[in-house]
């Protein structure tokens, strides 16, 4: 009867353990090998640093957003012109072209904060791809007003995708003249940051031929 009450015992305490074991499971299993893309849309450079120094800690295929008609080098003719197209649903085309989008299991979308909102370059990447089944993983640098509505917008613009945990950072303040900060010791810091927040979602993994690793 000891014995039987013994291993009852034992057997409890292994579920219980496989239970704490589950809890503690990061946000996204990359233990197997997956193909990664890299995409961000950068207007001072701060967000291109933030998706270069992913690419350093995850490798995958690295690819910046380009329009047809790239917006005005003035910040207050571009910031009346962006405002207009968000009012109206106006999505920009893109000279970016993505060739087998279906090769790519888990895709980071990087972006600035344009008018607390998603930059419409963003949305016509986003529009213009199947992205389901997918893990998606935004990030994004600000002046200092933080995310706005831009991560519920790629939730709601990539619904039938898995969408992890995203990454922010203060960037630039384009219209005080500030224009790329994430360097020299902030972008050390940001490289501190990146690989807290990658290990938090269970996507940090050792790059080799564009495909995380366990």
């Amino acid at each position: 009867m000891k014995a039987i009450n013994i291993i009852t015992l034992v057997l409890i305490c292994c579920v219980l353990n496989s239970c704490s074991h589950a809890q503690d499971k990061p946000a996204h299993d990359a233990s197997a090998r997956e193909k990664v893309l890299i995409v961000y849309l950068s207007r001072t450079n701060n967000t291109k640093a933030i998706a270069e120094i992913i690419h350093q800690q995850v490798g995958g295929d690295l690819v910046a957003i380009e329009m047809q008609k790239p917006y005005p080098a003035d910040y207050k003719t571009t910031v009346a012109q962006v405002s207009n197209e968000n009012e109206s649903g106006f999505l920009p085309l893109l000279k970016t072209k993505i060739e087998n989008i279906n090769q790519y299991d888990v895709v980071f979308v990087g972006f600035p904060t344009w008018g607390m909102a998603l930059p419409p370059p963003m949305k016509s990447f986003l529009r213009q791809y199947n992205f389901k089944g997918k893990t998606i993983v935004p990030f994004n640098t600000n002046a200092g007003y933080g995310i706005g509505s831009t991560f519920e917008t790629v939730k709601s613009l990539c619904a039938e995708s898995k969408i992890l945990e995203g990454f922010s950072m203060k960037g630039g303040i384009e219209k005080d003249g500030v224009l790329l900060v994430i360097k020299d010791a902030k972008r050390k810091q940001a490289e501190t940051k990146v690989t807290e927040w990658l290990q938090k979602i269970g996507i940090k993994r050792v790059k080799k031929n564009g495909k995380l690793r366990g």
